[in-house]
């Protein structure tokens, strides 16, 4: 009799258990929320696809909440909201996000840092930029999870570029440092909420923008305000990343940390080959832009002048001269290397 009552108070402990599980299992799904720099036309590239996938797989044990440009907080606060754990992770550049390190400056545009979409995985993965941004956001609470390129940064304006004369005056919507380099060529740079550019651009509140290549000025309307594109652009990649608040980040067990490497790769994968081909397709078969250039000879001063820009950022802190020794040292090799790596 005792060793059945035994039997029958153990099934039944068992059973009450088992019937609890899926209760005590849906308590402890992990939740985050992700702010992207992204508008919603955008973001369907660029972040959309890889949370997606990482909800799909993470399934009843994790799930990102996605948000887009300014939903949850203003863009340049992204930085001090995730690292209230306000948000839990963000996509951005660390200059639009307004991030309070040494590395902020060289988010988004740095002038001529990359000409390609590939330097800047090279230069983070192979000359040592990940280990300076993972010990510059360690000091202030956040985790820099991967960066990754976008496309290069040309301006779109309502009239057309032909020489540098041509910019001055114009006011353009670009990033912090972007415009601090372009204002000496008498360029205007103006911040505005991302939503509201197409409508300053029809307004005339705006000149231009440079904020992008061709792709996004289709994929996001401004091809629809703007009627010409300029082929010469200040960086032939956007420099980004997914970033997260270091406790959130630190509480995932170890496979959930992969799974999310897995996918933010995916995610710069997928931007290399849609920007590279989407900025060629466009030039050629695109209707609503036409193309200008600016000689190579005069534009050359342009380049010359971010040498100069170059010095006098990396004077402001050693860890900022240590960033820019790796772009000298990364672009001398690969002028070096010749064609293709840079012709000329």
């Amino acid at each position: 009799m005792t060793t059945r009552r035994k039997l029958l108070t153990t099934g039944a402990l068992a059973g009450a258990a088992a019937l609890a599980a899926p209760a005590v299992h849906a308590q402890t799904k992990i939740r985050w929320r992700m702010q992207t720099y992204a508008g919603p036309a955008l973001a369907e590239h660029v972040i959309k696809p890889a949370i997606e996938s990482f909800n799909k797989i993470a399934g009843d044990r994790m799930q990102i909440e996605l948000f887009f440009a300014d939903q949850l907080v203003p863009t340049g606060e992204l930085f001090r909201a995730m690292q209230r754990g306000t948000i839990d992770a963000v996509q951005s550049d660390d200059d639009s996000m307004a991030s309070p390190t040494e590395v902020t400056v060289f988010g988004g545009y740095f002038p001529f840092a990359s000409r390609y979409s590939l330097d800047v995985p090279v230069l983070f993965n192979q000359y040592g930029l990940n280990e300076i941004w993972d010990a510059e956001y360690s000091k202030v609470g956040v985790k820099h999870l991967s960066a990754g390129a976008w496309d290069p940064c040309h301006f779109a304006t309502k009239e057309p570029i032909h020489s540098l004369a041509d910019l001055k005056g114009k006011r353009v919507f670009t990033f912090p440092t972007a415009g601090r380099f372009m204002a000496q060529f008498g360029v205007v740079p103006v911040t505005l909420p991302w939503e509201d550019i197409e409508v300053a651009v029809q307004t005339g509140e705006l000149d231009g923008i440079a904020w992008s290549g061709i792709t996004e000025d289709y994929t996001v309307g401004w091809a629809d305000v703007t009627d010409y594109f300029l082929t010469n652009n200040i960086s032939g990649a956007w420099a980004g990343s997914f970033f997260a608040n270091m406790d959130r980040y630190n509480e995932l067990p170890d496979d959930l940390k992969e799974l999310l490497k897995l996918t933010m790769d995916s995610s710069h994968y997928y931007r290399q080959w849609w920007y590279w081909g989407g900025e060629a397709s466009l030039r050629v078969n695109g209707t609503k832009m036409k193309l200008t250039t600016i000689p190579d000879a005069e534009w050359d001063t342009v380049e010359k002048a971010a040498v100069k820009f170059w010095d006098e950022i990396a004077a402001e802190s050693p860890t900022k001269k240590k960033v820019v020794d790796i772009f000298k040292k990364y672009n001398a090799d690969m002028q070096k290397a010749g064609r293709p790596y840079r012709y000329g």
